[in-house]
């Protein structure tokens, strides 16, 4: 199925978590002058016009990224500067992953971008047309992870963020993790999921631990409590081999942005994730 268009969610408070975490992770490997490979499993059309008809239709981005635009929070400095660079001539537009990690990465750093859906993909060569060291894929990027592990550079960072819209999509990204670790153990793997069903995510964690991976943390950010009605009230990210610091970075930001987009709804998870 390929009906999922994020056009619709852009910068919502899902991307605010995934994009912050992102960040703080791409920061931190550059620490090093060791090159790495960024590798966007799900990469989308890269930008995306917050004024569009889309993005008008559903106002998602009013309770993420515009929620959090006159907060003057060191924490969020980097995150907003590198979305003000697409609307230097007062645009409404926001970037995807694949642009921010772009506007980060060094001459010495390559990205790998997969892409399935024919319009997005198409979209996404345009909004990359002038960054180099970037390889653009219009195939499924969980199969096509794999056979890019273990990377040249011994150093990598790699996003996996599906729509999750077939259910099986929850069993394939453990089954591709499992095979990337296997590959590629020192890797840093980044895993986004939304809450709409608690009890998913519960299956997807055990799920996860059972194949023996260590080393996971996990980063939640909510807006409303759990429900049993439709709609995402959640989102997560899962990470695999974290950078040191980011557990501390996130127990301090995301307690703040739960009470900024949410007030008293607000919730928010910052653990280590062990099989019990």
């Amino acid at each position: 199925m390929l009906s999922y268009r994020h056009s619709f969610h852009a910068g919502n408070a899902a991307d605010l978590l995934k994009h912050l975490v992102l960040i703080e992770l791409l920061q931190y490997l550059q620490r090093k002058d060791a090159a790495f490979e960024y590798i966007d499993t799900h990469a989308g059309a890269g930008l995306y016009q917050l004024d569009s008809d889309d993005s008008q239709k559903t106002g998602e981005y009013h309770s993420g990224y515009g929620a959090i635009l006159d907060c003057d929070w060191p924490e969020l400095e980097t995150y907003k500067s590198l979305v003000a660079r697409f609307n230097q001539r007062k645009q409404l537009r926001y970037p995807g992953s694949p642009l921010l990690a772009l506007e980060l990465l060094r001459p010495q750093d390559r990205a790998w971008l997969f892409e399935l859906h024919p319009k997005d993909h198409q979209r996404l060569q345009l909004s990359c047309k002038n960054y180099s060291k970037v390889r653009i894929e219009h195939s499924d990027g969980l199969k096509g992870l794999v056979g890019l592990l273990p990377p040249a550079s011994r150093r990598a960072l790699v996003l996996i963020d599906p729509s999750y819209e077939v259910k099986s999509d929850y069993r394939a990204v453990v089954d591709t993790l499992q095979q990337a670790v296997r590959r590629f153990a020192t890797g840093t793997y980044a895993l986004w999921y939304p809450v709409v069903q608690r009890r998913q995510i519960e299956q997807l964690e055990k799920d996860l631990l059972k194949t023996g991976i260590r080393n996971i943390q996990r980063f939640e950010l909510g807006w409303a409590p759990d429900s049993t009605e439709y709609g995402m009230t959640a989102s997560g990210m899962i990470v695999i081999n974290p950078t040191w610091g980011l557990m501390e970075k996130m127990q301090g930001l995301l307690p703040k942005l739960a009470q900024q987009l949410a007030g008293a709804e607000g919730n928010w998870r910052c653990d280590q994730m062990v099989a019990e």
